[in-house]
């Protein structure tokens, strides 16, 4: 099976994880561009089991733009947002898809949040589409 490796800005924190993701999706919630500084993140769905960590992460909990409580773990160093466990998906993980040593290795089959997104951003092609999250 492939290992697929990353981590954060500053390199304390590193991880990597075997098989394919669930799902890969752009996020253009409000949440996600606050912690992201830009318009979207890209999500890669994950088992948990399938992921190993090296270097501690720091934890900040708030509920996302579903309602659902998220503990999103980051640098505490650099700040990079590196995944995010959220309450309604247990044993999965949301990794943050620029976090990736090789980002190109995954393309999005979603856009979710698109009520959200900016105006002036064109869809990607050959995703879905919805107004919400799934």
């Amino acid at each position: 099976m492939k290992e697929h490796t990353g981590g954060c800005l500053c390199g304390a924190v590193r991880y990597a994880f075997t098989g394919e993701p669930r799902f890969v999706s752009l996020c253009h919630c409000t949440h996600c561009q606050k912690l992201s500084g830009g318009s979207y993140t890209i999500n890669l769905l994950i088992q948990e089991q399938d992921f190993k960590q090296q270097g501690a992460t720091a934890l900040f909990e708030d509920s996302g733009d579903s309602g659902h409580p998220v503990q999103r773990h980051f640098c505490g160093d650099c700040g990079s947002h590196i995944f995010a466990k959220i309450s309604s998906a247990p044993g999965k993980i949301v990794l943050k898809g620029g976090t990736l040593d090789h980002p190109n290795d995954f393309t999005p089959q979603a856009e979710i949040y698109t009520c959200r997104a900016s105006e002036w951003l064109l869809p990607v092609e050959k995703t879905q589409r919805f107004d919400l999250g799934i």
